[in-house]
């Protein structure tokens, strides 16, 4: 917001320089991006009489002009505007004047062979917007000559750019950044509320339905008669120009300078308009919502499809202006209007910017009421306005209709406890040059009290620190809520600069926390075994078994939440294959989520893909393709866990459709689930047209984390090895198909105990020679002591109680 300090002279005692006021506001959280100095604009600009304007003789559209300046010595100048003429009051830069805004410093010259003495000036030249192309002419009569011009054209202002944070509405008014400055500084505020305006008690031809009181809880509607729709004065043109406000006419000014100076939006309609569009002398304004395919041509020429959420005020149940937002063209006050119904009302700020969003358009009023006006000064903006209008436009009112649902007054400021200890605790100590110190009782009182709190000193408690009940004001409603928005508010005003920098005594260095090392270290690992990680948006189609479908969506694709990692990794991959870039092999780390009968679930997953031919260079084999096989897929896997140190076993496993039955593992850990593996199954892979050889996993992440401990993931350890030799033993035996290979391993493993190193299949046959539902297996042991080597005798007896636990416990048929 622009701010003129002239202006904000009048409602508050400024005592700083310009320069050091926007210091002290930007301190205070009020960004000032820039001071704009209108002094420098004119300076050396002063008032001057054409006496005489002659032709100039070498040029047809130049003219010579004397000029008096007031100095006793009249001005020879040469002008080019066509507008010039003898007998006016005009700006004259004179000799030695530097023009900013043209980047022009005067000097004598001759134009055309004819001397000139300085410039008459239009107000363009002087940084002021304008539509007169040409000079600028005073319509003020006896003007004193030679005096400076930039009192009458506004130039002896500064203006400040000023930001307010969104938590703070009241800041977008004169009125409340006057009373920023007057608790900042200390100054005076001189803020006189409007006198009260006379209204007829009698009927007349207005009422109001509001539909959505919750939407609009509080209208005013006047009706104004006799309006002279006139240019306002200069006055008030100069504030609106200062704040970036084009002037119109004096009604439309009106609305614009209050909302400026209190912040609270106004509109005013032609009465006349409004009573063609409703068809009737009668006027019912209401407040609604839009009903299907209606439409408004708004105030910027634009006819609006509209939509449910946009709010409606009606003239008779037609559409007139977009609440809150912009008005309509149909009922715009013009040049011949003679009647007004002016409009001052509060609406909902979630409605305003529903409405607002939904029609791509923002407006001054939108700003506020989406930032929320305050409801306590509705009235006073309306008498303003009112009286102003009276004053400028001759108006005379003659009904006004309230429709008000606001709650009790008494409920518009509320008591926040406040205790003194809590303020020291979270501000810390206050810097007081050669010592440190607390903020004290009375640097409390005098802050809240500056912004506008009562405060009621509370009975100690335990500590026996002082508390206090703050009232908070009206204004400050919305911002003000809990007892750490005052502390806020303390720290803000006292100076936050004032306020000790502390470090502690000796800097630790920082480290990650264990899981998001592990998970790093788990990335780098699967990095290395040439896995791309990629990363999918969260949000999937609907459809799926226990999806968690969101209320408000963008877009019905991604309507709800994954509840898995593998079906976007399968789409990611069809992708890149139809895109030419042959097969993904990529990992993702995510969340993934689903619903329960006890509620919503989430949790972390890790998934990944591969499949196709994972080489680079096909010469070794004459050009052919070998995809990757189950076990090679399953390598992958064995390799990381391997790395983190993991004993993992694989299960058969059916429950996933989307896997071959046949080729499908759970992963284990300790008893628990860790996550599946498999190939994708046959059906799915010609439905997406993908290879023979894709195959997919996926973990719980949580349950991969709560297996690894710290020392094991985090610091190496070294594990003895013995320097004796091995001794192997090869055992071939016939199985049931039915019997998984993982069983025997743990079988042969408890029987070998402590003297088995490891355990290995080496051959698998099925086929001739080999009795029905059976296979043929043979596995290698390793036996080995880290303190001798090992002799027939002891390794033999190990190796029977091996022979004799598999029979035992299989039942298998021993080929060796």
């Amino acid at each position: 917001m622009r701010i003129s300090l002239n202006w904000l002279r009048e409602l508050v005692e400024i005592k700083l320089s310009p320069e050091e006021l926007a210091e002290t506001l930007t301190m205070a959280g009020f960004e000032v991006e820039e001071i704009e100095d209108r002094r420098t604009w004119a300076n050396g600009v002063v008032i001057g009489k054409v006496l005489e304007r002659q032709p100039h003789p070498n040029a047809d559209k130049l003219s010579v002009c004397q000029v008096d300046i007031g100095t006793g010595e009249t001005l020879n100048i040469v002008c080019g505007a066509a507008n010039v003429k003898a007998d006016i009051y005009v700006p004259v830069a004179t000799t030695g004047t530097y023009l900013p805004k043209i980047d022009l410093k005067i000097k004598p010259a001759k134009l055309r062979g004819v001397p000139s003495q300085g410039m008459i000036c239009s107000l363009k030249e002087l940084g002021l917007p304008t539509d007169i192309d040409g000079i600028h002419i005073f319509t003020q009569e006896n003007l004193p000559l030679g005096s400076d011009v930039r009192p009458l054209l506004g130039l002896d202002d500064v203006i400040l750019d000023l930001t307010a944070t969104a938590n703070r509405a009241d800041a977008l008014s004169m009125v409340g950044v006057a009373r920023e400055v007057a608790a900042l500084t200390g100054g005076k505020l001189s803020i006189l509320e409007p006198a009260e305006v006379s209204i007829p008690k009698n009927a007349g031809n207005l009422a109001l339905k509001i539909a959505d009181t919750q939407a609009c809880p509080a209208y005013i509607g006047t009706v104004i008669e006799q309006i002279k729709i006139a240019p306002s004065p200069e006055w008030l043109q100069q504030r609106l120009r200062a704040a970036g406000v084009r002037p119109i006419s004096n009604v439309v000014d009106i609305t614009n300078y209050v909302l400026l100076e209190w912040g609270q939006p106004l509109h005013a309609f032609d009465g006349d308009r409004l009573k063609s569009v409703a068809g009737s002398e009668n006027l019912s304004i209401g407040v609604r919502f839009v009903n299907n395919g209606e439409s408004l041509k708004t105030l910027d020429g634009q006819t609006r499809t509209l939509a449910s959420q946009n709010l409606l005020i009606t003239a008779n149940d037609k559409p007139v202006a977009l609440a809150g937002v912009m008005g309509g063209e149909e009922t715009e006050v013009h040049q011949g209007t003679q009647s007004l119904v002016l409009e001052a009302a509060l609406f909902d700020s979630v409605a305003i910017r529903r409405s607002s969003r939904s029609v791509g358009l923002r407006s001054e009023a939108s700003g506020r009421y989406e930032r929320g006006v305050n409801r306590a000064e509705l009235e006073i903006a309306n008498r303003r306005a009112l009286s102003l209008i009276s004053e400028l436009a001759s108006g005379i009112i003659v009904q006004q209709e309230i429709a008000d649902t606001r709650p009790d007054p008494s409920t518009w400021s509320r008591s926040i406890a406040l205790r003194l200890d809590r303020v020291n605790q979270i501000l810390g100590p206050i810097d007081l040059e050669e010592d440190t110190g607390e903020l004290q009782k009375q640097d409390v009182e005098r802050i809240l009290t500056a912004l506008g709190c009562q405060l009621t000193p509370s009975k100690e408690d335990s500590t026996h620190q002082p508390t206090w009940s703050v009232s908070v004001p009206p204004y400050r409603y919305r911002d003000l809520e809990r007892e750490i928005d005052l502390i806020e508010e303390i720290a803000r005003l006292y100076g936050y600069n004032k306020f000790c920098d502390t470090l502690p005594e000796k800097a630790e260095a920082g480290y990650l926390p264990l899981d998001e090392e592990v998970i790093r270290k788990l990335r780098a690992f699967l990095r290395a075994e040439g896995l791309t990680e990629l990363i999918h948006y969260s949000l999937v189609k609907p459809g799926e078994d226990r999806n968690i479908v969101l209320s408000n969506p963008l877009f019905v694709e991604y309507s709800a939440l994954r509840t898995d990692l593998i079906s976007g990794l399968i789409d990611a991959f069809q992708y890149n294959l139809e895109q030419g870039n042959g097969a993904l092999n990529g990992f993702e780390i995510g969340q993934i989520f689903w619903q329960e009968e006890d509620g919503l679930q989430e949790t972390e997953a890790l998934a990944g893909i591969v499949g196709g031919d994972r080489t680079l260079g096909k010469w070794s084999k004459s050009g052919r393709e070998e995809p990757i096989t189950w076990f090679e897929a399953k390598g992958i896997l064995e390799s990381v866990f391997r790395q983190l140190s993991l004993e993992i076993e694989f299960q058969p496993d059916r429950r996933d459709d989307r896997l071959h039955p046949g080729r499908t593992a759970s992963l284990w850990i300790g008893g628990n689930r860790l996550g599946i593996f498999g190939q994708l199954h046959p059906q799915l892979r010609r439905e997406k047209g993908l290879p023979d050889s894709v195959y997919v996993f996926q973990l719980d992440l949580d349950v991969l984390l709560d297996s690894l401990g710290e020392d094991e993931i985090l610091v190496s350890t070294f594990q003895p090895y013995s320097t004796y030799p091995a001794s192997d033993r090869d055992i071939a035996f016939f199985a049931p198909v039915k019997i998984s290979v993982v069983e025997i391993e743990k079988v042969i493993t408890k029987a070998g105990k402590d003297l088995l190193e490891s355990v290995e299949l080496f051959d698998e046959y099925r086929g001739e020679n080999v009795p029905e539902g059976q296979r043929s297996l043979a596995f290698r042991l390793i036996y080995r002591a880290s303190d001798r080597t090992l002799t027939e005798a002891e390794v033999e007896p190990v190796h029977n109680k091996v022979r004799e636990a598999l029979v035992e416990k299989f039942g298998v048929n021993l080929r060796s």
